[in-house]
């Protein structure tokens, strides 16, 4: 036992993650990392490493690596390995890009944050050596098809347990398999897009191609961690008995943000001043829907749009263009939506502190849904754990500018539907066939796993967050400086002679700012409610006995001063 070291101040990390890596000499012990992992994603103080065995539960968000100040924690770089298989004369590597990726690898380079640049992150991945670049923004929408399909048997035909919870984030999932296993059989079925782009490329592109997919290198360039695991996982290999090929892997690399930078500055790539470039013509094509994948809510309402067509064979209203109850920052909200005049209660949560939430007044009888999305990572992907460091910690104030950034891509588009992507419903005309069809079912979606066991005989269990001084606080009557080079702090009346980390001098070490008076503890008189059916705010000791909006009881209401917005 103990072969974690300083549990009680960090998470541990298993050598065999093939998410992250933590490198111990760069560790400054600031806790920032179980700070994240138990306030925001919960895993942190929801087990017990003697229950467990002294194996670490981890759900690959990479949150922690966002958090890490002096980037002791990273994710598991393999760059390398893609950049051998370009260097492979006789490898065709295919890179596809998530949709938050265009939103967020400019801030490596300087740029501001949001800033939109999707054409010369394509021409980079040119200039690396990319046989075919395509968009994973195709596979979102093929996503939607198959989700949204779902969720509407669902409904119409009690074809599944409701509310139905979405399944592109791998973190989530893992999250629901370990702490809430009884809840699998609500989460769609339906791969996430990196999980369809895989099989996809490997057998309808292939063939239209003229490819063997024997020589195919799938690369995925995400901002996603867990996306690492996700690949790894032994289902993911529908290609494999689509085509006969033994060992075939649906996907084959992943590559977060951070990696695709880090790769081009070693190769001296002037990413400023390349021309910009498109994706190449098949699987390349793209919805505003696809498009706002990557951000919290986007999914939902994505997914409304299409539902809404696939019950009345009619384009949804204007407000469906605008889901504005799911868009947002607050950690759940909740939107009313009707269907051919069958009511629904939409969902969407981001971190999975506040999932284990709802999930918890949903079991309780306190809430009730229909349909639910979420995220683990704060804002959605835009936030992953391979996106770049712009802030340490990540703002929200650059959260919103890669939302506001995706918005306003959808916004522009003339094309706002998956169901009308036209190269959607070529892969449907030629291949899939239908929503849901026997190959669609063998190829584009998955089964979970009972993970509970992982635990150990103690199972969940609710522990106390650690009780940590906020960033950057000094001790009562202290002084804390920050070393300007790695980030390592140090407490005292003046700075060391030199930093025990990186070993600068002194004169690159500056004091931080004394602590912000704790907040005074909010009386009954502070607490809010929201209404879980249209979002209405009560404040008061209690709910009241009625939504004042829209009718329903006080068992609709969920407290909100415990969510983490």
């Amino acid at each position: 036992m103990n072969r974690h070291a300083f549990a009680d101040i960090r998470i541990p990390i298993e050598g065999d993650n093939p998410a992250i890596v933590r490198d111990e000499s760069l560790c400054i012990k600031c806790g920032g990392c179980r700070r994240v992992c138990e306030r925001e994603i919960a895993v942190g103080r929801l087990y017990d490493l003697l229950s467990t065995g002294d194996t670490a539960i981890c759900i690959h968000c990479g949150q922690c690596a966002n958090a890490c100040p002096v980037d002791s924690i990273n994710e598991a770089y393999e760059y390398s390995a893609v950049r051998d298989a370009v260097r492979d004369p006789d490898k065709v590597v295919i890179f596809s890009t998530s949709p938050s990726v265009r939103v967020g690898l400019g801030e490596s380079f300087g740029l501001p944050a949001g800033a939109f640049v999707e054409g010369q992150m394509v021409a980079a991945l040119r200039a690396l050596g990319a046989d075919y670049v395509l968009d994973t923004n195709f596979s979102a929408d093929l996503t939607i098809m198959e989700e949204a399909s779902e969720l509407v048997e669902r409904i119409t035909k009690k074809a599944g347990p409701l509310p139905q919870f979405t399944s592109c984030c791998p973190a989530w999932v893992k999250f629901a398999e370990t702490f809430y296993p009884e809840i699998l059989p609500h989460i769609s079925s339906a791969k996430s897009p990196i999980g369809m782009q895989g099989p996809t490329v490997k057998t309808y592109f292939a063939a239209r191609m003229g490819i063997d997919p024997a020589k195919i290198v799938n690369v995925a360039v995400t901002p996603c961690t867990a996306k690492k695991f996700e690949i790894r996982r032994p289902e993911m290999a529908g290609a494999a008995r689509e085509t006969g090929v033994a060992g075939l892997r649906d996907m084959d690399h992943v590559i977060t943000t951070r990696e695709l930078a880090k790769w081009l500055k070693e190769e001296g790539v002037d990413f400023a001043a390349l021309p910009e470039s498109g994706y190449d013509s098949l699987m390349g094509a793209a919805s505003g829907a696809g498009v706002i994948f990557g951000n919290t809510g986007g999914v939902m309402e994505a997914a409304a749009r299409t539902a809404y067509w696939l019950v009345t064979g009619k384009n949804p209203p204007a407000d469906y263009l605008n889901l504005t109850p799911v868009r947002g920052m607050d950690g759940v909200r909740t939107a009313r939506v009707e269907i051919a005049g069958v009511p629904l209660t939409l969902a969407v949560v981001h971190g999975t502190a506040n999932a284990k939430l709802l999930i918890e007044e949903w079991k309780a009888g306190r809430a009730g849904y229909d349909f639910v999305e979420v995220m683990t990572c704060r804002g959605g992907c835009i936030g992953g754990g391979g996106q770049p460091k712009t802030e340490i910690p990540m703002s929200d104030g650059v959260r919103s500018a890669r939302i506001d950034s995706l918005y306003a891509r959808d916004g522009s588009m003339s094309l706002r539907f998956s169901h009308e992507n036209p190269d959607i419903r070529r892969v449907y005309e030629e291949y899939y066939g239908v929503p849901l069809s026997r190959r669609a079912e063998d190829l584009l979606h998955t089964a979970y796993i009972n993970r509970a066991g992982d635990l150990g005989p103690s199972g969940m269990v609710e522990k106390p967050l650690t009780e940590y001084p906020a960033p950057g606080a000094a001790p009562a009557g202290g002084r804390r400086w920050r070393c300007a080079v790695c980030g390592c702090i140090h407490e005292g009346d003046a700075p060391p002679a030199e930093c025990p980390v990186c070993h600068v001098g002194a004169n690159l070490f500056e004091e931080m700012p004394p602590e912000a008076p704790a907040p005074e503890a909010s009386s009954a008189a502070d607490r809010r409610w929201r209404c879980t059916v249209c979002g209405c705010i009560h404040e008061g000791d209690a709910p009241p006995a009625e939504c004042p909006v829209c009718h329903v009881g006080a068992v609709l209401f969920s407290e909100i001063e415990r969510l983490i917005r």
